[in-house]
């Protein structure tokens, strides 16, 4: 199992060369991913650093680790620029991006209805469904050509691709047990669990992906937790990753660096 990290880029963090830091001390301490959180709003934080530049940043501080938003909310962006985002990041990590996506939430900041986004979860769910069909063609270079509710494409057709032969891993976040974000889940390359707290039903989760998926593709399965969280269960449970979660208000840039100094195996507890 693969240790990560998801950090919050707010307030004492809220700044690309703080992010790339730690990412750099991460990647010296043994951490197998530095995953950024992408918000505008959040509850009552008031300053946040854009996730996209501070990957960058990363990227150029880093030469192993896996990176990547995690996740970014497609309904959201456009997926058009996600797709140019996601490719110039590929390649200015030399392949290491994963590219994590999820349906978004209006929380407790309003971060979707003060700018006059979509609040309704059917309505974005339509919105992740076509814009994901958008966006992974236009990764796969071939020309797109797509009239939908949501969006459009007139024969668009991007270049370069993604450096790896498979292309960037997409991961979907999902909550079980909703099935048709799970179902949506299950067609990409990794599942990302929010807030899934009970090791011994990962393997219910882990069959019911098998039996929805059509694909012999690789397929992770992606948990987070606190740090001190005790990750020996989630190995043996079949999770790939078990992501160390820096959410606001836990710990100040010192606390940061000093808890990614000590490594994935003291952050489990």
């Amino acid at each position: 199992m693969r240790r990560g990290l998801t950090v919050a880029p707010f307030e004492t963090l809220a700044s690309p060369r703080a992010m790339a830091e730690l990412a750099a001390g991460a990647e010296a301490a043994g951490w197998d991913g530095f995953f950024v959180w992408d918000h505008l709003l959040y509850s009552d934080v008031r300053e946040i650093a854009d996730p996209w530049t501070c990957l960058a940043a990363i990227a150029m501080r880093t030469s192993r680790i896996a990176i990547g938003p995690m996740v970014t909310p497609l309904p959201r962006r456009r997926p058009q620029v996600v797709a140019r985002q996601a490719v110039t990041l590929d390649h200015l990590s030399e392949g290491r991006l994963i590219l994590g996506i999820g349906l978004g939430d209006d929380g407790g900041a309003g971060e979707l209805s003060c700018f006059g986004e979509e609040v309704d979860p059917r309505r974005r769910g339509a919105m992740l469904t076509e814009g994901l069909e958008v966006l992974t063609g236009l990764l796969s270079g071939e020309t797109v050509r797509h009239a939908g509710e949501h969006y459009r494409a007139f024969g668009a057709s991007f270049h370069p691709t993604a450096r790896r032969p498979g292309g960037i891993p997409i991961w979907l976040a999902a909550r079980w047990p909703h099935r048709k974000p799970m179902r949506r889940a299950a067609g990409y390359d990794g599942l990302f669990t929010i807030r899934f707290e009970q090791p011994g039903n990962l393997a219910t989760v882990r069959d019911w992906v098998a039996r929805a998926r059509d694909t012999d593709r690789p397929f992770q399965f992606v948990v987070d937790g606190p740090p001190g969280t005790d990750t020996a269960p989630w190995q043996q449970a079949g999770a790939d990753w078990f992501l160390t979660e820096l959410r606001p208000g836990l710990l100040d840039l010192a606390g940061a660096r000093e808890l990614i100094a000590a490594g994935p195996g003291a952050a489990a507890g």
